[in-house]
């Protein structure tokens, strides 16, 4: 099966001001005239809501199947419906057979027009100013990937919809069979990593050293290696609160010796796996077991550590941050932190929901991922120290922060003083990060 890009519409971001069917027009028709676009944006069911009817491009087009003359088929290389007008009868039936009023009959030109991608590059795309329409191509990771060996067994004990289970899996999956895999207590091992009764967890040599030495242990395993001659990748999969906590001092110093290590923090906010208890990677305000919510609490009374930064005050190799929600820049970033760790200490920080502890639908987990990038809750960059500190994705025009706190169980007590607090703090790490940067961010 080959998975194709694809436009994504965000109705939430849509204004309904029509740039996108006036660049559409243009690029199809040569006029301005936004009446021939092949996208239509249109008035939601509630006021100042907007919708857009395009073509879909759908995996069994019904356009397709209601053409008797056959001259709509879908590319099997670009996914694209394409229509033949030389075999077009224009009886639009295939107008009959689209629910999503992707194709239409355009009056001035005689026959019916849908959208085409625009070969690749999709013109409405371009012209949204809002970040409404975005241009997906995430589906070629599927594609380089996809047959890859799952380097974790089948069954792994974590929770509904677990994002610590989807960043394990990927990130080996990318890294290889080449490697031993150091997993500290948290959720990584916690789901079976390392395996139970009497199986082991994972296809690569893992062992489970303790919170306070992931890295120090790592970092003999690699000297060990080099020793015999072989080029094994050393790489680590920890919590925050083996990260940024009590076994901070051993990523500290493995950082500063410049260990050839591959350590990759998966950040869920807290210590999820016995009983989510609020670590130092925990938000302000946020409901934890050891920060309750009552008569007097009203969550975490600190602003949380930025483990990140501070990792690139170590002066490593390579640094970044990393979200599921944006799988293509978690790719690059991987492929990046995998060649930095063969001649230095390499550290990717990724954010992950945790459906449980942040107490959200297991079906949400992405769409929460993507909300805290949208909100500058979280923030995407990276770093080396030859070119410095550089967005990966642009923190100009973030969507409210409401829309990323109200999704989460562990926010919904929070008062206007606390969410002001929150917003005052994402605008300091803005500024903060900016005065780091050495080039614009990344559109």
């Amino acid at each position: 099966m080959t998975a194709y890009s694809t436009l994504r519409f965000d109705a939430a971001r849509c204004t309904g001001c029509g740039d996108c069917m006036t660049a559409c027009a243009v690029a199809k028709t040569g006029s301005d005239d936004p009446g021939r676009s092949r996208l239509r944006v249109l008035p939601g069911n509630t006021p100042g809501t907007w919708e857009a009817a395009v073509c879909r491009q759908c995996g069994d087009p019904r356009c397709v199947s209601f053409c008797p003359a056959a001259a709509l088929a879908k590319d099997p290389e670009t996914g694209t419906v394409e229509w033949d007008g030389a075999k077009c009868v224009n009886c639009l039936l295939c107008t009959v057979g689209c629910a999503y009023a992707g194709i239409a009959f355009d009056a001035a030109a005689g026959h019916v027009a849908k959208c085409d991608h625009c070969g690749g590059n999709p013109a409405c795309a371009a012209a949204c100013g809002e970040g409404a329409l975005e241009w997906m191509t995430t589906a070629r990771i599927y594609n380089e990937v996809g047959q890859d060996e799952d380097l974790f067994v089948p069954g792994l004990a974590g929770c509904q919809g677990c994002n610590t289970e989807i960043v394990m899996r990927h990130a080996m999956r990318r890294i290889g069979p080449d490697c031993v895999l150091a997993t500290p207590p948290g959720c990584v091992p916690g789901m079976g990593s390392v395996g139970y009764n009497g199986m082991t967890g994972t296809k690569v040599p893992v062992f489970h050293p303790l919170l306070t030495n992931a890295a120090s242990m790592l970092a003999g395993v690699r000297r060990a290696h080099k020793r015999q001659g072989r080029d094994v990748l050393a790489v680590a999969l920890a919590g925050d609160g083996g990260a940024s906590d009590v076994g901070f001092q051993s990523l500290s110093g493995a950082a500063e010796r410049g260990e050839e290590i591959l350590f990759i923090v998966i950040d869920n906010e807290g210590y999820m796996n016995t009983g989510m208890q609020r670590s130092s990677c925990t938000p302000f305000g946020a409901w934890t077991s050891t920060t309750p919510v009552g008569e007097r609490g009203r969550g975490k009374t600190q602003d949380a550590k930025n483990l990140p930064l501070i990792m690139v005050m170590h002066e490593c190799d390579y640094v970044a941050t990393a979200s599921t929600a944006f799988m293509e820049d978690f790719y690059a970033k991987l492929d990046r932190a995998i060649a930095a760790a063969r001649h230095g200490f390499a550290y990717l920080h990724v954010y992950s929901p945790c459906t449980t502890g942040w107490r959200f639908p297991a079906e949400k987990n992405i769409e929460v991922a993507r909300r805290a990038v949208e909100c500058n809750f979280v923030t995407l960059w990276e770093f080396t120290p030859e070119a410095g500190l550089r967005f990966t994705r642009d923190p100009d025009r973030p969507r409210p922060l409401a829309d990323y706190l109200s999704a989460l169980g562990k926010f919904r007590h929070l008062g206007a003083d606390q969410v002001g607090h929150l917003e005052r703090h994402l605008a300091e790490n803005v500024k903060r990060l900016r005065g780091l940067a050495r080039e614009p961010a990344a559109a």
